[in-house]
């Protein structure tokens, strides 16, 4: 298992953490992320107001989520490119608990395959599909509905190729578009519970949200609840 670790060499208050995942990860490096708000920086991707695919997409997209989606992105050809099976890919405020990662690489290696794309979250909401391998109460699955961030997952080459195939143009965030497996053609899987924290609140802060205003919140969220909806109507199957 090889690591990619996303980090913007500039951040100083991620640094220590970024180094401490490079430590604990398998074979890991860092691989510096791509600044939205730089346009010289970011690749030649064509991003577009939300209406590419079906739901539409009811928010802008900020100059973060851009420099997100071009650093997965990043990640992605990398794999490609070095014709690695499998990475792990983590972005730089992770926190991982080694015994239980230890079980879930375990799972991969069990489960996995160059054609899957296997999420670590954060928060275990997600419900199963489908349970394909299981360590004591962590579960390898098939979810219904899958869940948002990147922070932690594993991807496999051929499943990297395919996301970086649909994805010459964007229209909304790399974890909204990775829940429309209609869209991608990729299956989702996940790994839960599995020990993973953020600690981006001790370390700087996020990087994508930012503060609405209370005029705008209430429509918003309404938005944000049309679209949930929407995307709950395609759940997986196994």
């Amino acid at each position: 298992m090889r690591s990619l670790i996303i980090h913007m060499s500039s951040s100083i208050a991620r640094r220590p953490n970024a180094e401490r995942l490079r430590d604990m990860l398998p074979q890991a490096e860092l691989i510096e992320a791509v600044d939205g708000r730089n346009q010289t920086s970011i690749p030649d991707v064509a991003t577009l107001p939300g209406n590419l695919h079906r739901p539409h997409y009811p928010f802008p997209l900020r100059p973060a989520e851009i420099g997100v989606f071009q650093s997965h992105r990043r990640c992605w050809q990398t794999i490609v490119d070095r014709g690695w099976d499998w990475a792990l890919i983590a972005e730089d405020d992770l926190q991982v608990d080694p015994e239980k990662l230890a079980t879930a690489l375990d799972l991969v290696a069990r489960h996995g395959s160059v054609d899957m794309y296997v999420r670590l979250p954060v928060k275990a909401r997600e419900t199963p599909a489908q349970v394909l391998g299981s360590a004591g109460d962590m579960q390898f699955i098939l979810p219904r509905v899958i869940g948002l961030q990147c922070i932690c997952q594993v991807v496999g080459r051929h499943a990297a190729a395919r996301l970086l195939a649909v994805t010459a143009a964007i229209d909304r965030p790399v974890d909204t578009l990775l829940q429309m497996h209609w869209v991608t053609g990729q299956p989702i899987h996940a790994i839960l519970p599995n020990g993973n924290a953020e600690v981006a609140h001790q370390i700087g802060g996020s990087t994508i949200q930012v503060k609405t205003r209370a005029a705008g919140k209430l429509l918003r969220e309404l938005n944000r609840a049309w679209y949930r909806a929407q995307v709950a109507l395609r759940p997986q199957k196994q």
